[in-house]
């Protein structure tokens, strides 16, 4: 049973490192508590009956398997290019866009729209 609370708190410190907005973090945290369970049922019924060593693999699985939820949610963790859809402001004739990070528009040249 201590295989599986290392794995939990191991997936658990993982994702941490991955954003600042804990969406990432709750669904991995969430996965691996379900992965856990899940594989202490699974492993204890099936095999050498070790729930154990299924907590554990489950408590990996489901961390990932959140984590990867978290990151779609967000937006692909990072690794594409944030959604810069263009707004035309017909009075000044320009393109601008919202920047969710910083919460500000700016015009498509990158100047602050205001």
């Amino acid at each position: 049973m201590n295989k599986s609370w290392i794995a939990i708190a191991g997936a658990g410190l993982l994702a941490a490192a991955c954003t600042s907005t804990g969406t990432v973090e709750r669904n991995a945290a969430g996965g691996a508590a379900l992965g856990a369970l899940a594989g202490a049922v699974i492993g204890n019924n099936v095999g050498d009956g070790d729930a154990g060593t299924g907590a554990a693999i489950g408590a990996i699985a489901g961390g990932a398997a959140g984590a990867y939820r978290g990151c779609r949610q967000e937006g692909g963790c990072g690794t594409q290019e944030p959604n810069r859809r263009q707004y035309y402001d017909e009075r000044a004739g320009r393109y601008y866009f919202y920047d969710p990070q910083s919460q500000r528009y700016y015009w498509e040249n990158g100047q602050p729209r205001y």
